[in-house]
């Protein structure tokens, strides 16, 4: 069933919610990153912050809405905006997962650990790890860590061959943050955690 007009909005409200939250933060500078939620599933289509606006300052109207592949989908009252490229792993991420919301941030803690663990983030004995859905202690938790590419069919394979069900993280080598969850305020308390997550491994290692 295609999402109306008022679905689109009352996402995008949300999300330019939860932007201005990301932009305070830190975690969206200048234009960068996105953040997107499921508007409808059969057949997938995401509202997704638009291409190039600032993030701290975007309206319920400055989204994009985008189908299984990221191509833009036009919605009777919407008007078309250009969606970003990353909107295509935001699509794969919300098919293979379930997750209803997607975050993309460019914090600065996430391109660190790539960095320095490029085969992926061990972590384990922190109760912040309750946060992202796993146990305190005795649970080896990885972030998974792939290259990054310009194709987002690519990155997409990439993401679907490092992906863990029990973990709702990726980062990005050179890049930044993906994180996903069932609700927009679930991505939001995961990438909150997983961002606390690997300052405290790159100041204690």
């Amino acid at each position: 069933m295609s999402p109306t007009a008022a679905d689109v909005l009352g996402a995008g409200a949300r999300l330019a919610a939860e932007a201005a939250r990301f932009t305070a933060l830190g975690w969206m500078r200048g234009t960068s990153g996105n953040l997107s939620e499921v508007v409808a599933r059969d057949p997938l289509r995401l509202a997704v912050t638009a291409s190039g606006l600032d993030k701290g300052e975007l309206s319920a109207a400055d989204m994009a809405v985008v189908g299984p592949h990221g191509e833009p989908v036009d919605i009777d009252g919407i008007t078309p905006l250009k969606p970003s490229a990353e909107a295509g792993l935001h699509a794969r991420v919300a098919a293979l997962t379930g997750a209803d919301a997607v975050v993309h941030v460019h914090t600065l803690s996430a391109v660190v650990a790539g960095l320095h663990w490029p085969g992926g983030v061990r972590l384990r004995d922190l109760e912040t790890l309750k946060g992202i859905g796993r146990r305190a202690h005795d649970d080896e938790v990885v972030i998974p860590v792939i290259a990054n590419s310009q194709d987002m069919a690519e990155l997409g394979d990439r993401f679907e061959a490092a992906y863990d069900p029990a973990t709702p993280a990726v980062i990005v080598a050179s890049h930044g943050l993906y994180t996903w969850g069932a609700t927009l305020l679930r991505a939001r308390h995961v990438t909150e955690c997983v961002e606390w997550l690997l300052a405290y491994k790159i100041a204690t290692r």
